[in-house]
């Protein structure tokens, strides 16, 4: 549970930076904020009672989380204007799909 939480909590605060500045070197502290920002999506997950459940996973639960929501997101990588925001929630995706691996491997 405590690798868990710290593999989980690394890739959605930490890894973003670690992308951000890889990809997006001349604007990488703006790209890693908007990474971050895209983590709104879990608020998808005050809908859901209880509200947080450790051993529920986000993938498919959530509306935000939705399989029909993942398959539009890469859709945003096609615009300029939006790719920092497709990184971001694809990457968060990514990281709550490794989360379930740990609760349902």
């Amino acid at each position: 549970m405590v690798t868990q939480t710290i593999v989980h909590y690394s890739l959605h605060f930490l890894a973003p930076g670690l992308i951000a500045w890889i990809f997006f070197r001349e604007h990488w502290k703006k790209a890693w904020l908007i990474m971050l920002a895209t983590m709104i999506i879990d608020l998808d997950h005050l809908l859901a009672t209880p509200i947080f459940d450790p051993d529920r996973c986000s993938i498919g639960f959530h509306p935000l989380h939705s399989y029909v929501a993942i398959a539009l997101y890469p859709i945003l990588l096609f615009f300029t204007k939006t790719r920092i925001i497709a990184v971001g929630l694809l990457f968060h995706i990514l990281t709550d799909f490794i989360d379930c691996q740990f609760s349902f491997p």
